[in-house]
């Protein structure tokens, strides 16, 4: 059963998927898109993921994976290095 913490996983696999860069819209189609089966059968997950990904690249700027997002930036997460 995938948990919230799958997510930080699922984020940086999204962004290489796509080059290092995307929208967080195309990051969640990307989720869905191959982690659909793994959501349907998590319990509360299902109903939370996509604001639970939001919590994932949050922590995932916290320890330097992610660039830093400016306050009110809609541009796309960006992995370091």
């Amino acid at each position: 059963m995938a948990t919230k913490h799958d997510l930080k996983d699922w984020v940086i696999e999204a962004l290489l998927t796509c080059g290092g860069k995307a929208h967080h819209i195309d990051v969640a189609k990307h989720i869905w898109v191959n982690h659909r089966a793994d959501l349907e059968t998590s319990g509360d997950l299902f109903y939370t993921w996509q604001y639970d990904m939001r919590w994932a690249a949050d922590n995932l700027r916290r320890e330097g994976r992610l660039l830093p997002k400016p306050k009110g930036d809609t541009g796309p997460w960006q992995l370091t290095g």
